[in-house]
């Protein structure tokens, strides 16, 4: 259950289990927004869908959609991933005598009220990284209710299509010998966007072949156009659905966060790529590659470390393609199947699906 109609990473996170789960034969049942992305990106999958809304834990509607869904379906099992629905899966699948699973995806203050729930309940809670396994502990969740499953990524559906550097880069006018630092999310401050665009800068003028490549928009759009106005090595694309071309087009990525984030999917699907990577050391970002072997640890904000790694990157094939060819094979323990196959087993361990 999800009817939150976002397109963020607990929504990504939902399509990509739900779709899992369907390929490895389980008779797989989704209620979500009739108008979300989730539905959106199900609709021609295995996944059948049922439609509700919840607009917060106590909205009548949600509750009678959730209810007939549960009664008609009696699942052997009901998996929940936002806050604002716990309480309602958590009454109405004890009344029905389903198990309960459920994911947390941000690092957020948790409610008494929803604190205690994930304290008591009998239900399985998964967080979708060591480090937020970890936070929720400091929140007060009993470390022996935490359980942590990665984070799953289809890994196939990043490899760039055939053709597509060359093709794109000739569209952003960026000649072959160029080397393309690429962003791929939200354009926010906490992100680290701006010490990025600094970062580039500053190699840019240093080795003239620096450039960089920004996918993505957010609050802080505005202001980033400002900042890099008038640098012509900075290509800034906007959102796209499409984005495992964009990973061809570029020789390596950065996540430059000096906020927290509980994980760097983006890592683990530039790595699919086979890109060489480089994160911020905060938050989970560190758990998404092999600091060292598939990618470059960097102290948040510090634009030398970060202008001096794009550097060493862009002035070493030899390093790329180490790093690279390691991230491919690191990252092979988010696969979506091998995800959900650990799901089942866990799940059959405690007899909680047929």
């Amino acid at each position: 259950m999800g009817t939150n109609p976002g397109g963020g990473g607990t929504e990504t996170h939902m399509i990509t289990f739900l779709r899992a789960l369907a390929d490895l034969g389980l008779e797989t049942h989704a209620l979500v927004h009739p108008q979300g992305n989730i539905a959106n990106a199900l609709r021609d999958s295995p996944v059948q869908l049922l439609f509700g809304r919840f607009r917060n834990s106590a909205d009548p509607t949600g509750i009678v959609d959730l209810n007939r869904a549960l009664s008609r379906l009696r699942p052997g099992l009901v998996i929940g991933s936002f806050s604002k629905e716990y309480w309602p899966l958590a009454l109405i699948t004890r009344a029905y005598g389903i198990p309960l699973m459920l994911f947390r995806h941000m690092d957020l203050p948790i409610r008494p009220s929803t604190r205690w729930l994930l304290s008591h309940w009998p239900l399985r809670l998964m967080a979708v990284s060591r480090y937020l396994q970890t936070r929720l502990v400091d929140q007060g969740i009993p470390a022996a209710r935490v359980e942590y499953l990665p984070n799953p990524v289809v890994l196939d559906d990043f490899v760039p299509p055939s053709g597509s550097r060359e093709r794109l880069r000739q569209q952003l006018g960026i000649a072959d010998e160029a080397f393309l630092v690429g962003y791929v999310g939200a354009w926010h401050r906490g992100k680290g966007i701006f010490a990025l665009a600094e970062a580039i800068n500053a190699a840019h003028a240093q080795d003239a072949r620096i450039e960089g490549l920004w996918l993505g928009g957010g609050p802080h759009e505005e202001a980033f156009r400002a900042a890099v106005a008038g640098r012509p090595w900075h290509h800034l694309q906007g959102w796209t659905d499409a984005v495992a071309p964009w990973y061809g087009a570029m020789d390596g990525l950065a996540l430059p966060s000096i906020e927290p984030d509980t994980f760097g999917r983006v890592l683990v699907e530039a790595q699919a790529s086979g890109l060489p990577v480089l994160g911020a050391n905060i938050g989970g970002i560190p758990e998404a590659f092999a600091p060292g072997q598939s990618g470059l640890l960097l102290p948040p904000g510090d634009v030398v470390a970060w202008r001096d790694a794009i550097l060493a990157l862009g002035q070493s094939a030899a390093l790329r393609s180490s790093l690279g060819q390691e991230g491919q094979s690191f990252v092979q323990r988010f696969a979506a199947q091998s995800v959900a196959e650990e799901f089942l087993r866990r799940a059959n361990a405690l007899g909680n699906v047929a």
